[in-house]
């Protein structure tokens, strides 16, 4: 019994160092492994981070890419240090995976820690990019001491979108709007400059780099209201009278925001039948008109459908029929009149209307509006608070 536990024992001993030939009969040592290992994506670079090995030998560390034909070295950090990081820059715009291996001042190195499927960003993500956009419906809105701009809701990787306008004494300023807001105020706006943006985004909420769109995008041709302070009235051939000197044509441009009361307001007198029309003078003549407003009376009698004309010159313009002559169309335009705009609203008339007026129109300085019919039925009186026009 003695000699067969002698034998087992030498046998099993014999086993158990097998591994020293494969080895060059030494130990092989294995340094404490990275953990936690993980990657922010970057602008032709990554930042990769890890926490540090607790293992007091480890005196570097290495990173391997490309099939291990790329590599980098770092040291390791102070013992009191537990997260390190490293960027590895000048990669191109691919998928990368990495392996970091510790290392001990003998050269041994750890089992490798593994980071897979690593997107690296460029100029291809880059040029993916648009701009935050305007709302098209109503994009800004412009006063006297600035402009409001409005955006629609952003993608959910935006940032920022920088903007940069003219100040009124000519100074470029600069604001940004964060991707919670939807849209932002600029003071002091130089009425008729352009206006710039350009938006931000991240690849990812860990990227640890900005990408701007390619260009900025600009708000140009932004509409500027007509200066009303330069209207006259102008009391032509056929022209509708007032119903008052209270209710002149000057009540139309008082500035108004919302439908005034009587006096407040333009009233026709009752011995024109529609439709009739009224004519004023703008005070210069207006290249690109571009929009117009008009608001009615708070209560009766406003125009639900009318014509706009204009014209830049009344050398011979004066029309000699009715507004409600059959010919009356045809003189006009034979008299170089341009119909601006047919407008009709289903309305009662009464609310801010504004009509987008068509491209290419030639300069106008005069304008005489032909009122067709309105939301009373009423056949003599027409009513109205307010008009405006806009031009780029």
């Amino acid at each position: 019994m003695v000699f067969m536990a002698i034998v087992v024992l030498c046998g099993c001993s014999k086993d158990a160092l097998d591994y020293r030939k494969y080895l060059n009969e030494k130990e092989h040592i294995y340094p404490g492994f990275a953990g936690e290992a993980g990657a922010a994506p970057g602008n032709y670079r990554i930042k990769l981070n890890w926490k540090a090995s607790p293992d007091p030998s480890v005196t570097h560390y290495r990173i391997f890419w490309n099939n291990s034909a790329d590599s980098l070295e770092m040291k390791a950090p102070d013992r009191s240090v537990t997260d390190v990081s490293v960027i590895i820059p000048k990669l191109v715009e691919y998928n990368y995976s990495f392996t970091i291996y510790s290392y001990d001042k003998a050269g041994n190195k750890s089992v490798p820690v593994q980071i897979s499927n690593v997107k690296v960003y460029g100029d291809s993500y880059k040029s993916s990019l648009t701009n935050r956009f305007l709302v098209s419906a109503n994009p800004y809105q412009l006063d006297d001491d600035g402009i409001t701009l409005n955006f629609e809701k952003p993608d959910t990787i935006n940032i920022t979108t920088e903007i940069r306008y003219t100040y009124k004494d000519g100074t470029i300023h600069k604001r940004a709007l964060s991707p919670d807001e939807n849209s932002i105020r600029l003071a002091d706006y130089k009425t008729g400059t352009k206006i710039y943006f350009r938006s931000a985004y991240v690849p990812v909420k860990s990227a640890i780099d900005t990408f701007y769109t390619v260009d900025y995008d600009s708000l140009s041709n932004i509409m500027i209201p007509v200066d009303k302070s330069l209207f006259r009235p102008l009391k032509l051939a056929n022209d509708v009278g007032t119903y008052s000197s209270e209710t002149s044509l000057s009540q139309l441009w008082n500035d108004n925001k919302t439908p005034t009361a009587y006096p407040d307001i333009f009233h026709s007198d009752d011995n024109t039948p529609l439709p009739h029309h009224f004519t004023f003078d703008m005070g210069k003549a207006i290249v690109n008109l571009t929009q117009f407003e008009i608001i009615g009376r708070d209560c009766c009698n406003n125009p639900t459908k009318f014509e706009i004309w204009g014209i830049a010159d009344l050398t011979g313009a004066e029309t000699q029929s009715p507004g409600n002559s059959e010919g009356w169309t045809a003189e006009s335009k034979g008299r170089g009149w341009t119909l601006l705009k047919t407008v009709e609203r289903s309305d009662d008339g009464s609310a801010p209307f504004k009509v987008a007026l068509p491209d290419g129109l030639p300069p106008i300085r005069y304008i005489r509006i032909r009122v067709i019919k309105v939301a009373s039925g009423d056949a003599y009186y027409s009513n109205i608070s307010e008009v405006s026009f806009w031009n780029k």
